[in-house]
């Protein structure tokens, strides 16, 4: 038997699960628990500090038309999310990071007025040359790889040789080079890593990164107008996670804000949360189909499964497979019955979203739910595989508005 991790609090009490109906499987998405974490984000953080919603975590267009309001800017990376942003916010309020930029993506950006964050020269170079092309000043930020990591991250995204970012040695000539080519420079990009529950490593971090804005901002010789610390707020999947201590972080950087070089005495700051925001206000259903027993050991198979939910499978960037919180919805309160494995329709091994979980026993048309999963799920996940069908999202508010 594996331990699984800790049920979202606010699904304890079925918040969201009334909207359990027969057609699974289906991601739902509690916009009160949404607008509860901004919300909570507030209280915490420094109160000059804007928040940033990174949509790839998740980009269901109603999703994105509720948060907008409640946010200060959205960070895009591809053209497609630019578009979906776009239709919730001005073009100015959002940023655009990512390797590989075409130059039809880069003519689009300057043209909404949307800030590029550049990830290379020669990429400075092409964004000036359409702006100059349009006759438009592209508003540029330079997204610097910093010189250290984020300890404690499932994704690590400084520190190292990396597709993403100028490195911090280039980055001074580089913000030169801009404000001489006729850009708008907008600022630091400076993003460490990803999904860190390491509050004391978050908090050395975020220092460090506010450090290296004022070194370069000294060594450029010009102040920044905006510098984006990134995110890497993680939140608990498995046994043994807790959740990260947002109070502690925002007593800290506001600390560190009130002690800026004087270089920074103007500049905006801004942090830059996708799965912190939205993954666990999302739960994914799915209906048991068959009960099979096997050497002894009992499947439960669903009607979904990689194909939507590739992250709760270990096969999103997961090492070792460990189990995402799990429940047989109706029976939420039971204590368990059976060790089960819970599997979905598709043809290969890949396929199992629960790994010998100990659970009340569920019957075929039981639904199961499979929580923390409202970020990098539906999107994340290659639904054309095997040709299932697509699964469905559905925004709700259990505050009943």
């Amino acid at each position: 038997m594996k331990a699984f991790g800790p049920i979202p609090p606010e699904f304890k009490e079925l918040r969201a699960l009334q909207w359990v109906s027969e057609a699974t499987p289906a991601y739902i998405y509690d916009f009160a628990i949404v607008s509860a974490r901004i919300a909570g984000l507030r209280a915490a953080m420094p109160k000059a500090l804007d928040i940033h919603y990174a949509i790839k975590a998740n980009p269901m267009p109603a999703l994105l038309a509720a948060i907008a309001p409640l946010v200060d800017g959205m960070d895009v990376a591809s053209a497609g999310e630019m578009t979906r942003a776009l239709g919730v916010m001005a073009g100015n309020r959002i940023s655009f990071a990512g390797p590989g930029k075409r130059d039809a993506e880069l003519e689009a950006a300057i043209r909404a007025g949307v800030t590029l964050n550049l990830e290379s020269i020669s990429e400075s170079q092409r964004a000036l040359a359409i702006g100059k092309a349009l006759g438009v000043r592209p508003r540029l930020a330079i997204r610097v790889n910093p010189d250290f990591e984020l300890r404690g991250s499932g994704m690590k995204m400084g520190g190292r040789a990396s597709p993403f970012g100028v490195e911090v040695e280039h980055v001074p000539e580089l913000v030169r080079g801009i404000v001489a080519g006729g850009g708008d420079w907008r600022g630091f990009h400076i993003f460490a890593g990803s999904q860190s529950l390491d509050t004391q490593a978050i908090i050395e971090t975020q220092a460090a990164t506010v450090a290296l804005a004022g070194r370069l901002a000294k060594l450029a010789k010009l102040a920044p107008p905006l510098v984006n610390l990134g995110g890497g707020f993680g939140i608990p999947y498995f046994a043994g996670d807790t959740p990260v201590d947002i109070v502690a972080i925002g007593t800290a950087l506001g600390k560190a804000l009130k002690k800026l070089p004087k270089i920074l005495s103007g500049t905006q700051f801004a942090i830059e949360l996708g799965r912190y925001i939205v993954g666990e206000a999302g739960v994914y259903l799915a209906r048991v189909i068959d009960r099979k027993i096997s050497s002894g050991e009992t499947f439960l198979i669903v009607d979904g499964g990689l194909n939507h939910h590739l992250a709760a499978t270990g096969n999103f960037g997961t090492v070792v497979k460990r189990n995402y919180p799990v429940a047989v919805t109706h029976r939420m309160q039971d204590v368990a019955e059976e060790t089960v494995t819970i599997v979905g329709p598709l043809c290969t091994p890949l396929d199992r979203l629960a790994d010998r979980v100990a659970l009340p026993r569920a019957e075929m048309g039981d639904v199961i739910a499979i929580f923390a999963s409202g970020a990098y799920g539906a999107s994340a996940s290659p639904s054309a595989f095997l040709g299932h069908a697509p699964v469905r999202e559905l925004l709700v508010d259990s505050r009943g508005h």
